[in-house]
């Protein structure tokens, strides 16, 4: 708990001013709420009973500056304290979109997309209600009801002390329900998540709903979402209530008492005037005011540490770290080597049984085989997406461990099956390949991967968007787009999963031209269903259950009548 502490107050610091600007006011906010009794006071007491009409009317100007000053105060700390916390809620944003960006593949294969977009933007605007809202209720209580307390000792102690007998109780009260208020948190975020998850990918999937008429299946799966969410909140809300009433309960009592024994005190003491009570009647607000707030805060509290404990279970899950000694790769030559590579997920048993393999630089090998084998994991393990179980993987005769992450996958370029656009301009999404790249790159990788004419078509040129994944684009140009971000990039390494395997004869036909290009001069590694695409590789690879059991040319393994010759008298080639 300390730890967490720290690692949230930690964000205070860049804000620091205004933090403590905002902690100012809200001690001035105080006082002036304690002002006003003790002003009444006085002039009950002195300016009335004694005809004091001047002083009167100079503590009636008094009061109307104080309220004036009390008017300003509330802006400040309404404003700028949120202001304080929507700072702080970024940079927790900022960071935790950082860390998010160097976790490794593995940690996304686990979590859902909408889960994680929950943890970035609801979890972290309740962190932020009670960063602004947390230690100003708390000062702010602390100081009336200390303030209050030597006020009214000072007037009638016995009254006082009967007062704030309550406080113990109170605390009491709330220290019982924290673990409830703590539990039921944790399951309402956590429903919460479910829904962002089920939402987003209902919503990503929505053309396949609507192809499947399955419209009533997504709305009742929502629908059960929803409800395990009300009965999260509902946890959450019983517990709440059963905090806030017996808060509210012992306040109403404490009022009872206050009203009885201060009557009896009046009438059983001279020295405790009804001016005196009065006084105490009017404090007891400022007392019982803290008491509400503190009521919010002990909520605001678990609601907005609860997020902060989501938010630091992915803060703690280790990033991807370069190995001790790792170092900038350059620009490597692109020669690949697999040695004796085992590798297992974490969830399934064993999917690479000892692959060994070599391409040269400039040569392209092709990964075949029946779906399941192995093969787009052995592209996986190349830009260490993965690590491989045992064994090691080289390029250029160096153990590809001993290259820093970021300059060893500089050096890959990949041309998936499933192409991958932002929701962002044409121009954008090439100049992925390289952020540094001029206007004239992007043309030039364009027109390289043959799609130039085409961008130039589109009612934007390079800065039309193309939509979620470039939903408003067909699947050639969406793919060649891709092949130009590549081109751009310039990698030594290039790996071509399954990239023509969707697409049509006629673009397929043009999109191969493009990788022909691609491959010119770069180390390519090919995985295809299609055997007619890769007959000119330099070796083709054979895979079955995580084994190459087969290798050759094509003409070579036609020869050996294995699976390569099975599959191809059975391929379609269009």
């Amino acid at each position: 708990m300390k730890e967490k502490l720290r690692f949230f107050i930690s964000y205070y610091r860049p804000h620091k001013t205004l933090f403590f600007l905002d902690m100012g006011a809200a001690l001035l906010l105080a006082l002036t709420d304690m002002f006003y009794p003790l002003v009444t006071r006085r002039m009950l007491n002195d300016y009335i009973a004694s005809e004091k009409l001047a002083m009167l009317i100079g503590a009636g100007i008094l009061l109307t500056a104080v309220f004036g000053i009390k008017f300003f105060l509330n802006y400040f700390v309404t404003y700028y304290g949120h202001l304080m916390g929507v700072r702080m809620q970024t940079d927790m944003q900022k960071d935790l979109f950082r860390h998010i960006e160097k976790l490794p593949v593995s940690f996304f294969d686990e979590h859902k997309t909408g889960s994680l977009m929950s943890r970035v933007t609801t979890d972290l605007f309740e962190i932020t209600e009670l960063a602004h809202h947390g230690p100003e209720d708390f000062f702010l209580s602390f100081v009336m009801i200390v303030g209050s307390f030597i006020v009214l000792l000072n007037i009638y102690w016995p009254l006082a002390l009967i007062i704030f007998s309550a406080l113990p109780v109170f605390f009491l009260v709330a220290a019982h329900n924290r673990l409830a208020l703590a539990k039921s948190s944790m399951q309402s975020k956590a429903r919460v998540a479910e829904i962002n998850s089920s939402l987003e990918n209902s919503i990503t999937g929505v053309r396949v709903t609507k192809a499947y008429t399955a419209s009533g299946y997504e709305n009742e799966e929502f629908g059960k979402r929803t409800r395990d969410f009300i009965g999260a909140r509902g946890m959450f809300y019983k517990a709440m209530g059963r905090f806030s009433a017996g808060s509210t309960l012992v306040t109403d009592v404490l009022l009872i008492a206050m009203y009885l024994a201060g009557g009896l005190f009046c009438y059983f003491d001279p020295e405790f005037t009804v001016v005196d009570f009065t006084t105490f009647v009017l404090y007891i607000s400022a007392f019982t005011s803290p008491i509400k707030k503190l009521i919010s805060f002990v909520e605001q509290y678990q609601t907005g540490m609860t997020g902060f404990e989501r938010f630091k279970q992915i803060m703690d899950t280790p990033a991807e770290a370069d190995d001790e000694g790792a170092v900038d790769a350059g620009k490597l030559e692109g020669s690949v080597r697999f040695e004796d590579v085992h590798f297992s997920y974490e969830t399934s048993g064993v999917v690479l049984d000892g692959i060994s393999f070599e391409v040269k630089k400039g040569q392209k090998i092709a990964l075949v085989g029946l779906s399941g084998g192995g093969k787009t994991t052995v592209c996986h393990l190349i830009p260490r997406f993965y690590e491989c179980t045992s064994g090691r993987i080289c390029i250029d005769g160096t153990d590809v461990r001993h290259f820093t992450r970021e300059s060893l996958r500089r050096n890959v370029g990949i041309v998936a099956q499933d192409t991958f656009l932002f929701n962002d301009t044409v121009g954008v999404n090439i100049r992925y390949g390289s952020f540094d790249a001029t206007e004239e790159d992007i043309v030039n990788a364009a027109k390289a991967a043959n799609i130039h004419d085409f961008i130039m078509s589109l009612p934007n040129g390079y800065d039309t968007v193309v939509g979620e994944r470039g939903v408003k684009l067909t699947g050639g140009p969406k793919q060649r787009i891709s092949i130009a971000r590549v081109f751009l990039k310039n990698p030594s390494v290039l790996i071509l999963d399954e990239a023509t395997s969707a697409l049509d004869t006629a673009n397929e036909i043009a999109i191969s031209k493009a990788l022909d290009n691609l491959s010119k001069g770069r180390t390519t590694v090919v995985v295809a269903h299609r055997l007619t695409t890769v007959m000119n590789a330099d070796e083709i690879l054979v895979i079955e259950k995580g084994r190459v059991t087969e290798r050759g040319t094509h003409r070579e393994l036609l020869e050996s009548g294995g699976l390569y010759s099975q599959l191809w008298s059975v391929a379609d080639r269009k």
